[in-house]
């Protein structure tokens, strides 16, 4: 498996994007900017403490529909590198959060059990 980069990112995620009513490129770069607006929200909890919670987990699992758990993971902690313990409740919600994830940014693996989890995302997706 080849190390994820910035640099052959689009790549990586065409390769495993596989959505059968896509009809264009435009629909593609639309779910790409899914992982910004997860990335926009959760800067806006970090910084107002309003969490919404639903629409994060609309766009998680829509592009875990169209990706797959273990690419999107690999995307998730690749774009998402200084906000996974305010991602990793959602992924772990889902049950797509693997042990170890494998090649993101460098050859070292990332172990996700020592990734720390924000105690209010926490209580907050237990309600649900």
């Amino acid at each position: 498996m080849d190390v994820l980069t910035n640099k052959n990112y689009l790549l990586y995620c065409a390769k495993y994007y596989d959505n059968p009513n896509c009809t264009g490129m435009d629909e593609f770069y639309e779910d790409l900017k899914r992982i910004k607006y997860i990335k926009k929200l959760i800067s806006r909890y970090v910084k107002t403490g309003d969490l919404k919670e639903r629409l994060i987990l609309n766009h998680l699992i829509i592009l875990n529909n169209v990706f797959g758990p273990e690419p999107l993971v690999r995307i998730i902690f690749l774009k998402m590198r200084s906000q996974l313990s305010y991602i990793k409740p959602f992924l772990v919600l889902l049950n797509i959060l693997p042990d170890v994830v494998y090649n993101v940014g460098s050859d070292k693996p990332i172990m996700t059990d020592s990734i720390v989890m924000d105690n209010n995302i926490i209580e907050v997706l237990r309600k649900i």
